[in-house]
This record gives structure tokens, sequence and C-alpha cells, in this order.
């Protein structure tokens, strides 16, 4: 099938485009009053997750609204410890928990590796469904946790501030938090292969919370586990390549090193300079980011000119996906969201000529 938009594919492989091009993380969500009705009509979170049909729906309502370059799957990146039995639920204004983490040799030992096509497979039916839908009107984008940002959760059980218990295991048994991080390594590796051989033209890897760890720990608990995982996956579908993007909360630090892996796009917060980063890696990989989310919160005069800023700061050329440097806020107001997009449009193309 063909692409009547092929922006973001071309920017990835660093080629030449007419405009930067744009998603945003959590681009479907709770700042669209659409969706809150789609979500109401579930019942429940991982209800709409299940449904391929409202999936699809919620994937497409931003595409609505807004002049987007790529679509993203809507799900959730805690599915495959879901699929690991370890019970997922959702606690109001809190967020995730699992009603039994893991937090010793025994019940690591105990997990299965899901096979995505069987235990996710209402993540593959939705990205299908959603592939027919678009049509060929953008790409979609498909995604994972990191090993390290699941583990997180897995062992804590529920959203952490300090990481106590997986830290523990870290330092007291790293033996024990490596077998599973090499158990989610291949669930991640098999479902984002899943998703591509369902219909993901891209996909991205979410590693919230590799920033956490000290410069030895990224290297040894996240980024070896995101390189095993790029080196597994497919490159070529349909015709294409298939680009994968990493992106680590926190992680500008290391930026050479992320580089390095073999993904085709890098993601950034907004706390690493995007022109800093270009002349740290040069052309080795395209960028993605990254305005600070809670500049939406501004009014439209300061969106144009952090817009303005951060393209100014990459300069001219190819390579670079604008985002926001993590997930668009639920309270953001929407007329902000089109301000953004509206002045990327406007001041992108002289980059690129």
């Amino acid at each position: 099938m063909t692409l009547d938009n092929d922006r973001l594919l071309r920017a990835l492989a660093r080629q030449e485009v007419d405009r930067t091009p744009v998603w945003m993380m959590r681009q479907a969500g709770r700042y669209l009053p659409e969706y809150l009705a789609v979500r109401e009509r579930a019942g429940s979170f991982m209800s709409l997750c299940r449904d391929r049909d409202m999936a699809c729906e919620v994937t497409l309502q931003p595409l609505e609204r807004f002049d987007l370059d790529a679509a993203i799957l809507f799900s959730d990146i805690l599915t495959i410890p879901d699929a690991m039995d370890l019970g997922l639920w959702f606690e109001p204004g809190e967020g995730p928990r699992f009603r039994k983490p893991v937090r010793d040799a025994a019940s690591i030992d105990a997990l299965k590796v899901p096979d995505a096509e069987r235990d996710l497979d209402y993540v593959m039916n939705a990205v299908s469904t959603i592939r027919a839908e678009l049509n060929g009107r953008v790409p979609l984008i498909g995604f994972s946790g990191s090993p390290w940002t699941l583990a997180t959760y897995m062992v804590e059980g529920g959203p952490s501030k300090d990481f106590r218990h997986v830290k523990g295991l870290l330092y007291g048994q790293p033996q024990v938090l490596h077998q599973l991080l090499d158990k989610l390594a291949q669930s991640v590796t098999d479902y984002l292969n899943a998703q591509i051989r369902a219909g993901a033209q891209a996909v991205q890897i979410f590693d919230t919370w590799g920033g956490s760890l000290s410069t030895p720990a990224y290297r040894a608990f996240s980024l070896a586990y995101m390189e095993r995982i790029v080196s597994g996956l497919i490159r070529e579908r349909e015709g294409r390549r298939v680009p994968v993007i990493v992106f680590t909360k926190n992680g500008g630090q290391w930026l050479e090193q992320i580089a390095d892996i073999g993904a085709d796009g890098v993601g950034l917060d907004w706390t690493t300079e995007l022109g800093d980063a270009r002349a740290r890696i040069g052309d080795r990989v395209a960028l993605q980011g990254n305005l600070d989310p809670s500049a939406l919160f501004g009014s439209p005069q300061v969106i144009r000119e952090e817009v303005a800023r951060l393209l100014a700061s990459f300069g001219h050329g190819n390579g670079h996906v604008f985002n926001l440097g993590h997930g668009i806020s639920q309270f953001t107001p929407i007329d902000n969201v089109t301000a953004f997009i509206d002045c990327l449009h406007e001041l992108s193309p002289r980059y690129h000529r």
C-alpha cells in the first residue's frame, strides 16, 4: 500500500522532506473530549484497549483535529506484564497496579514469556484494524515499554518514586534482575515484530525510567537490552524500512551511546538542547523532540516562540521529527495544540529548502 504522507518515515531515514514531520506522544488520550466519551463507553481503560474498533476510533481521533504526520497505536506499555498474569488493574487517579509483583528468583523464574500472536492478539487486531482504516493516510507507529521500564512496574507493583524494590534487586541480586530483563527482552522483541507483521510501519521503545539509573547501571540494565531488541526486529516490510525509535526520558547524557545501538531515531526530552544533540551525534540517527509539554499551557505567542527556537536549534537539513519531550498532559487546551501544529507547519518549510 502506498502512503499519501510518508514524511515521518523519510525523516527517520534522514531523507529530504518539505516540512518537519510531527506527532505527539499520547496524542490520543484524555485531553480530547471525544476520547473521554469513548473511554466512558468502554467502561474501563483495558476494555478500551481490548476492543479493536474502539482502539481504532481513539487512535484516529487526533488525526481528525490536527494535521499530524503519524498515528500511534492506542494501547499501554503494560500489556506484556499483563499477559504474564500479574493481575494488572488501574487505581483511579493513581495509575497502574499489579496484584502479584515479582521480587524474588522463584517468582521471576515462574514467569512465562507470552506469545504475542496468541496472548496479545487484541493488540494485533487493533493494529490491523487501524492500518486498514488509515488506508495509507499516514504511517502507523507501534510501541512497547523497554525491559527496564516494564521491570520497574513489575517489581514495584506500580509507579514508584524511589524504585526501592527494583534497585534493591539491581544492587543486591543483579543476576535475578538480569533473568527478568532477559525474559522481557524476548517478549518485547516478539511483541514489536508481531505489531510490524500486523501493519505497524515504525516502532518506538519507551524507556520511561531509564533516566533513574546511574551510568553503569543504565548501560548494563537498560541500554544493553534495548540494543538486543533492536537487533532482533524486522527492519523491512512491504518494500520499506521499518524504523525504530528509542526514547529514554532524562537520558540525554547518554545520547552517543544510545545512537550506537542500531536504532533509526533517538527521542529527546526537553532537558537536552536539540542543536547540542545534533552536534554530538552528527547524522548517525534522526532526532525526535523535544518541546516541553508544559509549553502548551502558554499563550499562542509563547508556543510559537518555543517552536521557532527548537527549529532554529536543530537548524537546516533532514533528520528531525518534531514531538513533545514527553506525553501531552490531559489538561492541555486543545486550541493550544492547534496553535502548535499550525505554527510548526508555517515555520518549518524554511529549514528544508
